[in-house]
This record gives C-alpha cells, sequence and structure tokens, in this order.
C-alpha cells in the first residue's frame, strides 16, 4: 500500500441551506463546486461537493442540504472539526479576507508545528485553515474568487473526537495507511504521505452526547485505489470484527461503509472513475447530475428542489 496514495477522500456534512452553504464555500473559501447532484437514498434533497483546482480526492468537501434541519452539536463518537490545507505564508491574506468579509476567526497559533487558523461556516461547523509549505503543486481555482497563490489546496485533515482512541488507531494504521507521529496531551496525530488529505487526529475525550443537525459531520472517507484495494480494506475491516456495506455504486466513485470502533461512520471510497466520467467540463457544478436510475424522474425532481446559483 502505497502510503502516498492514502489519506481522506472526502468529508460529508449535514447542512442547512444550500445556496448559503455554497456562498460560503465557493465565494468566501474560493473552492470550485464541482457536483450539484441528489442524495441517492433520497432524491429530493440534493448532494453538493465542493473541490480544489484539480479536483482530486483529499479536497471533496460534500454537503446533504436541509434548510428546516435543526442546529447540531457535536458530541463524543463523532469527527468534530474539518480542516483545510492553505499554503505557508498565507496566514495575513486569510486574517485580512475574513475581517473584509465578517468571518469570525482565531489564530493564527501553533499546533504540531505547524500555523493554524480556527472559524465557522454558516452552520456553525467547525473549520480551520492548517498553513503548510510545499503546497505549490497541489492545484488550486484559478477560477474562484480567491488568488490561486493563496488558494485552499484541499484537506489537511480532520480530528475524530472519542472515548477509547486505540481500536481506531490500529485501523488508520493497518487498513488506511497511516502512520502515528506525535502525542500531545489527549490529541494523537496521525499521518500519510499524501499531498492533502493526509492527516487524522484523534482526540481521547470523555462521553458526551451530541444533536445531529446542521453543521454536523456525517461522515469521513478514506481512498482506495480502486475495486481491488477497496475490496482488501473491506475484508480487513470485517476482520476486525466490524461490519462493512457492499460495495454502492456512486458512478464517480464506488462506496464502502461501516461504523468505526470510536463510532464515527466510515467510508472507503475509489479514488476513480472521477467527476469527469459523469459530465462534461462545462457542465460540473452547473446542471443537476442525475445517475441513470433517476433521470426518467429529472422534471419532477428539478422542480422539487431550490435553485442554487454559483
Amino acid at each position: 500500500m502505497e502510503n502516498s496514495q492514502k489519506g481522506i477522500h472526502h468529508i460529508t456534512v449535514l447542512g442547512g441551506d444550500g445556496q448559503r452553504t455554497t456562498d460560503f464555500y465557493v465565494k468566501t473559501l474560493g473552492l470550485r463546486m464541482i457536483m450539484k447532484t441528489v442524495n441517492q437514498d433520497d432524491p429530493s434533497t440534493y448532494h453538493l461537493f465542493y473541490v480544489n483546482g484539480s479536483k482530486q480526492p483529499g479536497s471533496s468537501m460534500t454537503f446533504f442540504p436541509w434548510p428546516m434541519a435543526v442546529q447540531g452539536k457535536p458530541g463524543s463518537g463523532e469527527a468534530t472539526v474539518v480542516s483545510f490545507s492553505a499554503p505557508a505564508g498565507t496566514e495575513g491574506f486569510w486574517a485580512d479576507r475574513f475581517g473584509e468579509l465578517g468571518v469570525d476567526f482565531d489564530g493564527p497559533f501553533k499546533r504540531f508545528g505547524r500555523n493554524v487558523m480556527q472559524f465557522m461556516d454558516p452552520d456553525r461547523l467547525k473549520l480551520e485553515l492548517v498553513f503548510e509549505s510545499g503546497l505549490e503543486k497541489v492545484p488550486a481555482w484559478t477560477e474562484g474568487t480567491v488568488p490561486a497563490e493563496q488558494g485552499i489546496r484541499g484537506f489537511w485533515g480532520t480530528k475524530l473526537s472519542i472515548e477509547q482512541t486505540e481500536e481506531t488507531g490500529k485501523l488508520l494504521e493497518e487498513v488506511f495507511g497511516f502512520e502515528k507521529k506525535v502525542e500531545d496531551g489527549n490529541q494523537s496525530l496521525y499521518q500519510t504521505g499524501a499531498d492533502i488529505g493526509n492527516a487524522v487526529i484523534l482526540e481521547k475525550v470523555e462521553r458526551k452526547q451530541g444533536t445531529n443537525g446542521r453543521g454536523i459531520i456525517h461522515h469521513v472517507a478514506f481512498r482506495a485505489k480502486d475495486d481491488e484495494e477497496q475490496e482488501w480494506m473491506r475484508r480487513e475491516v470485517m476482520n476486525r470484527g466490524l461490519r462493512p456495506t457492499e460495495q454502492i455504486d456512486r458512478h464517480f466513485f464506488r462506496s464502502v461503509y461501516f461504523l468505526s470502533p470510536g463510532g464515527v461512520l466510515f467510508e472507503i471510497a475509489t479514488d476513480g472513475p472521477g467527476y469527469d466520467s459523469v459530465q462534461n467540463e462545462q457542465s460540473l457544478g452547473k446542471e443537476l447530475y442525475l445517475p441513470k436510475s433517476l433521470e426518467h424522474r429529472r422534471e419532477m425532481i428539478e422542480k422539487r428542489l431550490p435553485v442554487i446559483k454559483i
């Protein structure tokens, strides 16, 4: 298993209003809206995807928007923070940008040897910018609201706030290709050699009851190179007494889901075939994509969905 190709594939969040979410991630953070589709388990609602300049695994932030959802409160057994990678030296740019746009933020401060800036999205999801050197080779979105030199390159990682960290740590190391790097108090940093999406912080916490709703992370997806590697990972998960699903075709990648030892919903997602396999460049993020199984219902589905403009 090549460590440089391992890490986070995407992170999916329960959001509120889809237009408000799009405005924040596209206009404020400068990401590209790459996919406007529906929740395949509930086609009456959207599934929205935002990425970096190359659409690569490790950069996809996705949302199930529920405008009427209550405000969620994170608890234990959840992923609680999404951290993006931004180039070292752009801290001043982002501080100025957030100040101009009225985004409250804390930092930058040091954590695990890196500068970190914390803020929230409109649904109070905890977000971070982690400033890293060597990101120049990872494309930012060049047609967005943020100059490419300062642009977000994808994920740095996520934080899992769980009661028992040992079994999840073993899973990260033995199945997902991470290495434990350092401990600091109740937090342990695990990383791969990938350019983006390479970090998971395991935070050992006391039991705390959360409330599901908007601003809550639904699941964290980890990369599998292809179907063969995904099936190997699925068997490894099963051998640890966990209960993964069968493979589910999401059309631009294929998915396996299971509940991790710490209680967080994990997904194993294939790197391909990618967003370009289902829509052309001009349609990506602009026209509603529907899988063939739903295409005959397009007129009814489009009438029920609110308009989202970029």
